[in-house]
């Protein structure tokens, strides 16, 4: 009998009605017989349909990491409720009758892999080639266009500069959501997101006057001036190179450039064999690129590194890319593809395995949290640079969690074993309730480790609280 995780189940689910769904169909005993081969990598069952004929489920297990739910119901997710619901009856361990693999699944199994092969010998064709003389003069044509944008960039920062943000209640903002659009003519995504998001505070601010508007239509100015002048230095270098190429510079990225996984790995930025424990996911939305983002951020167990995964979501998509979902599993990924970055890097993988998390990984990822005198060292050097997110992802130990009452509000403090401290706050796209650290069993509040993001509120760093650690589990503040 196959072994399954919940967790993996519901990491596979398109959606959380879907699990729900297929929780219902096992419960009131929709499958009137089930299957599975000899050699294990073939389940199937009969469900009943709302229709008058029944269903066929099936799931491949021939490539174990990446198993295959099929069902000759109308749905369109995938998997849809059945291909779900025949997984839960594996993972009940239900009585599943010996069959033989029928041949429609045979000959979908060698497409597959004739396809593969195919793809894997385009790659190393593609490999063996050198650039065309077109491709290099195609990417040199686009060097020099998103420098013209650049100097278009250049141009409005300097009158919005020279008017000055104080006057922001008077700025046209129709003149300049036409040179938004402009932007996308000169291949530079990045900055035109960022001009979007200056807008949408600019207009923010027209309406209520609130300083929080002000500093952070600041802000996304100063990212957009860093962006002009250190794309300009970027993109020059690569035209003086004569033969424009790929390199592990974030400005490729903060200018709009998209990776693709093979492009990561022929650069060398993969590791082999990792071994990942998810400590917080969260979702949120940008108004500015009008994007969901899934997002969960995950340790190495044996490096310490703390890394993210990133689904992204358009508004206008949404019915076609399916949300990822919490992971409460140890994942070993046989190669793990990361993004250039800086102490958070973003992390890409196409196949991994699933296992308990036991109490040994969580004593393994106590051991690299770090005391706030050094988070916080880390944490300045990270943010320093303008155009990095306001947050740095990394693990505290803490000897307790101090509660101070002040007049109508109450302030919680991280204080670790050389008595350093660190006040807990939470940003204003938080829902949170401050009295949670008070709901929280107390061998919880002592001699423990948290996940925060640090972040600058003004002068000062803040915690953001994500995750406790304990010896034997990972409690989580949100998702």
């Amino acid at each position: 009998m196959k072994k399954l995780e919940e967790s993996r189940i519901i990491a596979m689910a398109p959606n959380a009605s879907a699990i729900s769904n297929a929780k219902k169909l096992c419960d009131k005993g929709a499958f009137l017989r089930l299957w599975r081969s000899a050699d294990d990598t073939l389940y199937m069952g009969e469900c009943k349909g709302s229709g008058k004929s029944n269903y066929t489920v099936s799931v491949d297990f021939i490539d174990e990491e990446n198993p295959v739910a099929r069902c000759t119901c109308p749905s369109r997710q995938f998997p849809c409720k059945h291909g779900l619901a025949l997984l839960f009856e594996i993972l009940k361990e239900e009585k599943f009758e010996e069959c033989e693999i029928p041949e429609d699944i045979l000959a979908k199994r060698e497409k597959k892999e004739k396809s593969k092969a195919k793809k894997a010998n385009e790659e190393k064709e593609t490999k063996k080639k050198s650039p065309s003389k077109t491709s290099k003069a195609a990417r040199t044509k686009k060097i020099k266009k998103q420098l013209e944008g650049l100097d278009l960039i250049k141009k409005i920062s300097s009158q919005l500069l020279k008017v000055g943000l104080s006057a922001m209640g008077s700025i046209s903002i129709t003149e300049y959501r036409d040179i938004v659009k402009q932007l996308g003519d000169y291949y530079l995504p990045g900055p035109q997101v960022l001009f979007q998001r200056l807008l949408l505070e600019i207009q923010a601010y027209k309406e209520d006057q609130d300083k929080i508007h002000y500093q952070t239509a600041l802000e996304c100015l100063k990212k957009l001036r860093a962006i002009e002048k250190k794309g300009r230095e970027f993109l020059n270098e690569q035209l003086e190179k004569n033969d424009p190429e790929l390199t592990d510079n974030t400005l490729y990225e903060d200018l709009g450039g998209v990776w693709k996984l093979t492009q990561l790995n022929d650069l060398g930025l993969k590791k082999e064999n990792a071994r990942l424990v998810q400590l917080s996911f969260e979702v949120n939305y940008d108004e500015a690129s009008k994007i969901f983002r899934d997002c969960g951020y995950w340790i190495d167990l044996e490096s310490g590194e703390v890394s993210y995964t990133a689904n992204y979501r358009p508004r206008s998509a949404m019915k076609y890319i399916k949300q990822e979902n919490s992971n409460f599993s140890l994942l070993t990924v046989p190669v793990l593809t990361f993004y250039p970055g800086g102490v958070n890097k973003r992390i890409r993988w196409d196949a991994a395995s699933f296992d308990k998390i036991e109490s040994s990984c969580c004593k393994k990822i106590k051991k690299h949290a770090q005391n706030i005198e050094q988070a916080v060292k880390i944490a300045k050097n990270e943010l320093k640079n303008i155009l990095t997110n306001n947050e740095v992802a990394l693990l505290l130990e803490f000897e307790k969690i101090m509660f101070v009452k002040e007049e109508n509000m109450k302030r919680y403090i991280l204080v670790d074993k050389n008595e350093r401290m660190i006040e807990l706050k939470h940003t204003k796209n938080k829902v949170f309730s401050e009295d949670f650290y008070e709901l929280l069993p107390n061998e919880c509040l002592e001699n423990q480790v948290m996940f925060v993001k640090l972040f600058y509120e003004g002068r000062n760093i803040y915690a953001e609280a994500q995750s406790i650690v304990t010896n034997d589990k990972i409690i989580r503040f949100g998702f």
